[in-house]
């Protein structure tokens, strides 16, 4: 039976409630599968467009097999293209972050506008003609500050995200921010263990000290019942949105995004050891009030974010093998924002920090486990690991609808 087949037939006879099978996690086959079917094919969120502050800024991002480039055109159109150079394929931009006036090939100095025409190619002959060997473009779409890309060659369509978390997120105004440090972490799973652990809190007790400070560990906030039940939560809608901030819970039909602002512990205003904000300067002239919580939103299968008063954290999920995910996270703060006088690094920084690195930790282990040969499908908690089963419903319902050929209905998820 070949790989397909077989993946198929599994998660259409998968144990509902129940984690996936061995394979799923370590096997290199499956993980290619997943790399075809998902990441080569959908939305993915890759970074924010004030990381390109000027034209010719760019940044550079592995996605599998696939180099990127993302970069801004002389006309302030943010576009991406393969950093594949159309000679002989060499890398065009091999730094991670950079700016040039014009893209250019180190290894034979073929020369690329901003907007990936082919400007110069040397010694090539009176007749060739350079309009044929532009940089192969990325579908590219920048959403309230965030810049999503799909290397498919037909891109799903992106409207109805937009319409859905462009709201949410305007009023944070992430196109006018900086970022004030970013990290890139390893860790030795795969990148659905990387999610499991993100969608639940059921763990957080007894491993995110720092973290339970501030973030509250009710499956009403992390999961996918909404919370609207919970008295708390729903007056910490009814106030912000009161303010002009779009707040009550929202999940997608397929279960692929959802948003929603969630408060933190009594009045804690910030991800602090003290609860207090870490930035001085409010990342948000329109955010007029305080104790916003923070406005949640994950998209499948690339991006978790909080964004909240003072600062706003993203991070960003790229799979390198079956047994490796790169995490990276970025913590953004206003542009006028001055490090040392309006916000301390280590104290904007310190509570995910230590959260990320005990989350590698997690999923480490997690990992370390599964490849024993006594692993099985084990069961989730209904009450506390509700937003793990939903992730495994949307990845099970998006590979089976994908492997039939698109044919088969997503499944009703929560």
């Amino acid at each position: 039976m070949d790989i397909r087949s077989n993946v198929l037939r599994q998660l259409k006879g998968r144990r509902e409630g129940f984690s996936l099978e061995q394979p799923f996690y370590i096997d290199e086959d499956y993980f290619r599968l997943d790399m075809e079917m998902i990441y080569y094919r959908d939305w993915l969120f890759i970074g924010h467009d004030c990381e390109l502050p000027k034209p010719g800024a760019y940044f550079t991002v592995q996605i599998g097999d696939y180099p990127v480039v993302i970069v801004r055109g002389r006309d302030n159109v943010i576009r991406a293209f393969h950093n594949s150079c159309r000679h002989r394929g060499s890398r065009v931009c091999t730094k991670e972050h950079g700016s040039s006036v014009r893209l250019v090939c180190p290894y034979h100095q073929w020369t690329y506008d901003l907007d990936g025409k082919l400007a110069f190619a040397r010694h090539m002959g009176d007749d060739f003609d350079k309009s044929g060997y532009g940089l192969k473009p990325v579908h590219c779409e920048i959403v309230a500050g965030y810049v999503f890309i799909c290397l498919a060659n037909n891109a799903p369509d992106f409207q109805s995200v937009r319409d859905k978390i462009e709201p949410y997120m305007a009023p944070h105004h992430i196109s006018e921010a900086k970022i004030a440090f970013q990290s890139t972490i390893i860790e030795k799973g795969n990148w659905k263990l990387v999610w499991e652990n993100n969608r639940e809190c059921y763990h957080c007790a007894a491993n995110h000290p720092e973290l339970c400070r501030t973030y509250p560990e009710a499956p009403s906030v992390t999961g996918t019942d909404g919370g609207a039940d919970d008295p708390e939560i729903a007056g910490h809608w009814a106030r912000c949105e009161a303010a002009g901030l779009p707040s009550k819970f929202q999940i997608s039909p397929d279960g692929q995004f959802r948003t929603a602002r969630m408060p933190l512990i009594e009045d804690a205003e910030s991800y602090t050891m003290s609860g207090k904000p870490a930035v001085k300067r409010p990342l948000s002239d329109d955010v007029k009030i305080s104790h916003i919580g923070t406005m949640l939103l994950f998209h499948y299968p690339t991006t978790w974010n909080h964004l909240l008063g003072d600062h706003a954290i993203s991070f960003r999920v790229l799979p390198l093998s079956a047994n490796e995910t790169a995490v990276t996270t970025k913590w953004i703060v206003h542009k006028d924002a001055v490090e040392g006088v309006d916000y301390n690094l280590e104290e904007l920084t310190h509570v995910w920090t230590e959260t990320n690195d005990q989350d590698r930790r997690i999923v480490e282990e997690n990992a370390f486990g599964i490849h024993s040969p006594a692993y099985e499908p084990g069961p989730y908690s209904a009450a506390h690991e509700g937003g793990v089963m939903q992730f495994l419903e949307w990845y099970s319902s998006f590979m089976v609808n994908r492997l039939q050929g698109d044919q088969a209905k997503l499944s009703v998820v929560a």
